[in-house]
């Protein structure tokens, strides 16, 4: 019994302490979006969530490994979000919709108060190598990865024609959520969810196959 409670007692301060990792990193990331991964410090984070620089310190050693871990926890956040529910989706044209909307429902949800994490930190950090920069063009060419992936299986399917320049219309779908998520934030109007969802059936029905 002894060692049960001692086991009990023992697991209890990791299972805090993974608590409040998880509260931080979700603090992080919603700070990051409104004042960019560079302004994100141990300090200013500290005062931002009633926390001491000392108590940060004791899950993050530096300012790069906060940064680190908070793109972790978006990508996270952002595939349960986005990813998963649309890859459950047919594959093919159904994917690239289900992906546009999990997008623009990202959006909508304000799962972030500045719109997608990955757009507001890639503008910031085009300009500054280093590893969080790295983490972020991953992120970027994964996103488009699925776009590739989902477009040639409608190609496979016969859902669009076969002299498609695919590696364009993953550039101009990248494009068109770039841009609606700028105008999102901005100007919060739905209207321009709706604008970009037109323009993702006008750039798919002008891939489609003839007949």
């Amino acid at each position: 019994m002894k060692s049960a409670t001692a086991a009990s007692l023992a697991r209890k301060p990791r299972a805090d302490g993974v608590a409040s990792r998880h509260a931080i990193l979700d603090a992080a990331c919603r700070l990051a979006t409104t004042h960019g991964l560079e302004g994100l410090s141990i300090g200013e984070l500290a005062e931002h969530i009633g926390m001491s620089k000392s108590g940060l310190y004791a899950h993050f050693k530096s300012k790069e490994e906060l940064q680190l871990a908070t793109i972790d926890a978006a990508i996270s956040i952002f595939n349960a979000d986005v990813l998963e529910p649309a890859r459950k989706s047919r594959p093919g044209l159904a994917r690239v919709n289900a992906l546009v909307e999990g997008f623009l429902g990202h959006l909508a949800r304000r799962v972030f108060p500045a719109g997608c994490f990955f757009a507001t930190v890639a503008a910031q950090l085009a300009a500054r190598p280093g590893r969080p920069r790295d983490k972020i063009v991953a992120v970027q060419q994964s996103w488009a990865g699925e776009f590739a992936r989902a477009l040639e299986q409608a190609r496979e399917a016969g859902e669009i024609g076969p002299g498609v320049d695919r590696a364009q219309l993953v550039f101009e779908l990248m494009a068109m959520l770039f841009l609606v998520n700028f105008e999102w934030v901005v100007t919060e109007d739905p209207g321009v969810l709706e604008k970009a969802r037109l323009g993702v059936k006008r750039l798919l029905s002008a891939a489609k196959r003839p007949g």
